[in-house]
């Protein structure tokens, strides 16, 4: 699970990018109780998700020009350049150069070998989210791919990042975690696209914690967003479902299971 001790190869940002901020803001507040606030004019209309005056999210307005209605999972690297080199060599992309942010760090946006994107967050003054791994916030994140075994070679190659599988009742799950952190530092999965009931693109899909997905799967609807996969449990995981906001960016949301001991 994510929290706020960031390390190189885990995640560390997060954003939306949406044709109606004002619209987003309105699902995001109803849905989790996040406030919008502009990062200021020289942001160029970006600015940040906030609950209880802590950062959980960013969020700009985006035309179709820049692609459909998205979420954007960033990840810490120690050189943004370096990553985006390394992208390159591992058969992957560059979408956005690497660009300071003012003092508060490096950005850049890569692309893997199935041309799935992704962020890269070098941290100056800012280290990343303000909360991680809590209700409300960002706490685990999925590459949903055609072939796990090339993007965990790709995604070793530039973050660094290590894979092991995981039994369950059926089958296995591909977790991720940074290199050399071991598995209590596991963030994420790895997901094979033919075993998504939802027909998910390939992408990062973000989780959000919640301490009652059901309520938040029948406020999605209320609310104008759409339902993916209805709340499942997930034994040892918790209760999970896979929504998207009025504008087609889609997301999921877990209740952790209790830790056991």
């Amino acid at each position: 699970m994510l929290t706020t001790r960031f390390v190189t190869g885990a995640p560390n940002w997060l954003d939306v990018g949406t044709p109606d901020l004002d619209g987003a803001t309105s699902f995001y507040s109803g849905l989790f109780g996040w406030r919008f606030r502009s990062a200021g004019p020289e942001a160029g209309g970006y600015g940040f998700f906030e609950l209880d005056g802590r950062i959980v999210a960013g969020g700009m307005e985006t035309t179709e020009e820049q692609g459909p209605p998205s979420w954007t999972v960033y990840f810490q690297a120690p050189d943004a350049r370096a990553a985006a080199k390394a992208s390159e060599q591992a058969h992957g992309g560059v979408v956005v150069q690497p660009a300071e942010v003012m003092d508060q760090g490096t950005v850049a946006i890569l692309s893997d070998r199935a041309g799935v994107p992704f962020g890269i967050w070098q941290p100056g003054q800012r280290a990343g989210l303000d909360a991680a791994g809590e209700t409300g916030a960002l706490c685990w994140v999925e590459l949903h791919t055609a072939d796990i075994a090339a993007a965990a070679a790709y995604y070793r190659a530039v973050l660094g990042l290590e894979t092991s599988a995981v039994s369950f009742p059926g089958g296995s799950y591909t977790c991720v975690n940074p290199a050399g952190e071991g598995e209590e530092a596991m963030f994420g999965g790895i997901v094979p696209l033919t075993e998504d009931p939802a027909g998910t693109n390939a992408g990062w899909l973000p989780y959000i914690a919640v301490d009652d997905a059901d309520a938040v799967v029948a406020r999605t609807t209320e609310l104008g967003g759409s339902v993916g996969v209805p709340a499942t449990d997930i034994p040892g995981v918790g209760r999970v479902a896979r929504l998207a906001d009025p504008y087609g960016a889609r997301f999921a949301v877990l209740r952790p299971a209790p830790r056991q001991g």
